[in-house]
């Protein structure tokens, strides 16, 4: 059994052991794959590993012998599902791995934000505390989370957890979802009501049809005015040119993102333009624990497909 891995360099540097997977078959391993390679690099192989490697109908065609494909990834908008099912190629994920590790970098950016962190620090190391006249130097505005309103969209593990957090700050909690869940700490709402009466506005909903540019001119108009706005789920969940003219307008008073519509991110991107932004790039679920648990989670799925019992399918 062929396993090629066409991205292992996305999952880790050396701090992770692939070696469980050399017990399931032959394993080639990638550290990256360019398009025009993949192809070539998967046409003989029984299992694909992946990350964001694309396997479309142009990458997998030649690919005869491919039965399986694992995605070191919640996500799966890298992989064309419906040409995957006419061929009767098995696809499934890790749900559930970044759970706590993308809640709390979703914190650290609130927490950055309404504490002006990043701004004393530079403040210090500029050396400009050494010459305040008072043990203090409140130059920068900060505010309280206790509350405060937080607006989820999407509430699936991610969007839960970030209530949790959010409620163990006193905060009130909005949510806007399509499949509401059994909470009677938060408060399920209209998207319009949602957006017209958060501080903060925190994405967590996959990318599709639906949600695609779901945040464009019209849904930033409709925010608080000085809301905070922060995106950890999709880039193409928003129109990066409509969130530049809310933070150039002063409808939001700043936003956070960890995803792009295109990554890495291009040299013309609109976001570097923007003022009050914070872009971190892509690492909300790299914590080493949350990798380790990502390649566990994807070990167990191969293993279960194997036995016949395949688990977290994608269809």
């Amino acid at each position: 059994m062929k396993i090629v891995l066409t991205d292992a360099k996305t999952l880790a540097g050396e701090d992770l052991d692939f070696s469980p997977l050399e017990a399931l078959g032959n394993v080639v391993t990638y550290p990256f794959t360019p398009y025009d390679q993949i192809a070539e690099r998967i046409a003989d192989a029984d299992v694909v590993l992946c990350n964001k490697t694309l396997m479309n109908h142009e990458t997998l065609k030649n690919a005869k012998l491919l039965k399986y494909i694992g995605i070191f990834a919640t996500g799966w908008n890298n992989i064309e599902i419906p040409y995957t099912n006419d061929r009767g190629i098995t696809v499934c994920n890790a749900g559930s791995y970044s759970t706590n590790a993308v809640a709390q970098h979703v914190f650290a950016m609130i927490l950055n934000h309404y504490s002006s962190v990043a701004a004393y620090h530079d403040f210090v190391a500029q050396g400009k505390w050494i010459s305040s006249e008072i043990f203090t130097a409140p130059v920068f505005p900060t505010m309280e989370l206790a509350g405060k309103t937080l607006g989820i969209v999407g509430f699936g593990n991610i969007g839960q957890a970030v209530a949790k957090i959010a409620l163990a700050f006193e905060m009130h909690v909005l949510v806007y979802t399509r499949t509401r869940k059994d909470n009677s700490n938060v408060e399920f709402v209209s998207l319009d009501e949602m957006l017209s009466r958060s501080d903060i506005i925190t994405v967590h909903c996959p990318l599709n049809e639906d949600s695609q540019k779901m945040f464009d001119e019209d849904t930033f108009a409709k925010c608080k005015e000085g809301a905070y706005f922060i995106n950890t789920a999709r880039g193409g969940v928003i129109s990066e040119a409509a969130l530049v003219a809310a933070l150039k307008s002063g409808r939001l008073s700043g936003a956070a993102v960890d995803v792009l519509d295109t990554e890495p991110m291009p040299k013309d991107c609109p976001l570097l333009d923007a003022p009050n932004l914070t872009i971190t790039p892509h690492v909300a679920w790299t914590p080493k624990e949350t990798r380790a648990r990502l390649l566990q989670i994807t070990i167990d799925n191969l293993k279960a497909y194997f036995a016949g019992h395949p688990q977290n399918v994608v269809k």
